[in-house]
């Protein structure tokens, strides 16, 4: 369960669609919340061009007074919140707070000062999300913010299951939100149809190779979710379950969140396969790059587990640590 969250904010009104998220989640899960800002070198100067220290110092004051604004909304919700203005490279600063702060949460709006983009994601958000390796809440950066945040009454949550112990671990939080907002639970499996590799049209006998595989498990899924379902009655929630048959995985689960008009998407980082080369499976880092939905990844590995890549030993080489 998450008992620190870390919310970056770039003094931006994109960035600020976060707030109310922030507010629900720590509510439900009794968490604590601090707000960061990053003061970075101003674009304009050159690297090694000193910086005004009188400048520097009024910039650094006006972030203090804006994340004290900020603050207000979690204090009046009567919610434990703390600051911290950290100095240097955005991305790098925000990695290394949350790794250092027992920070188990993340919340990040999609896009901030750069502004919107074609992009899903802005290119600090995914260094973030990348190389963190913390549970991350992405919130779309169009999402309109009042003036005045309060908590989000969630409404539907989508969760996405592969009938492995690994995927629910986003449980517990989503029984958390949903028993605080009365929001119902949709969990959705899908499962793909076998691929027979072939130059030629499948023949019959494949064909039914692959109906009699995907019936095997569909029917094991079905009586998974079953069991699933069973469980999560006895919390009195409402509880869905969604179970297809499709040659695309990743697009069946886009289609049931559109279908479900879902208010947020759950999903473990790996799922199944645990694969350990990459921080995100194939259908955390769809949603991630293709989603519009709010989309809170709930990481299943910890940084021993993950394998670092060639290109990161290469620059803890030469940066000496």
């Amino acid at each position: 369960m998450f008992t620190h969250i870390l919310v970056p904010l770039d003094g931006s009104t994109l960035a600020e669609c976060v707030v109310p998220h922030v507010m629900s989640l720590a509510i439900a899960l009794d968490a604590r919340v601090t707000l960061l800002h990053v003061l970075e070198r101003p674009r304009d100067t050159a690297p090694f061009q000193p910086i005004d220290p009188l400048k520097w110092h009024l910039k650094k004051n006006e972030a203090g007074i804006y994340l004290d604004h900020i603050m207000a909304h979690f204090q009046q919700a009567g919610l434990n919140v703390d600051k911290t203005i950290q100095e240097g490279p955005a991305a790098e600063c925000i990695i290394s707070y949350a790794n250092n702060n027992q920070v188990n949460l993340i919340v990040l709006s999609t896009h901030g000062s750069s502004g919107m983009s074609m992009w899903n994601v802005s290119s600090v958000v995914q260094k973030i999300i990348l190389r963190a390796n913390k549970s991350t809440l992405l919130v779309r950066a169009f999402e309109k913010v009042n003036k005045k945040p309060q908590e989000i009454r969630y409404h539907r949550l989508f969760i996405g299951l592969d009938c492995s112990a690994r995927a629910e671990m986003v449980l517990p939080v989503a029984i958390r939100l949903a028993g605080r907002y009365n929001a119902s639970l949709i969990i959705g499996t899908v499962i793909q149809k076998p691929e027979i590799v072939n130059r030629l049209p499948v023949s019959e006998e494949d064909a039914g190779l692959v109906t009699r595989v995907a019936e095997r498990n569909y029917k094991a899924a079905a009586h998974y979710l079953d069991q699933i379902h069973a469980q999560l009655a006895q919390t009195g929630l409402g509880i869905k379950t969604k179970l297809v048959v499709s040659d695309s995985q990743i697009a069946a689960l886009h289609n049931m969140v559109e279908e479900e008009k879902a208010d947020m998407v759950m999903l473990v980082a790996h799922g199944r396969s645990g694969e350990d080369r990459w921080s995100y499976g194939s259908v955390a880092t769809s949603f991630i790059a293709y989603g519009s939905t709010s989309l809170l990844i709930v990481q299943d590995l910890s940084e021993s587990e993950l394998k670092i890549s060639q290109k990161e030993m290469t620059s803890v080489e030469i940066q000496g640590h």
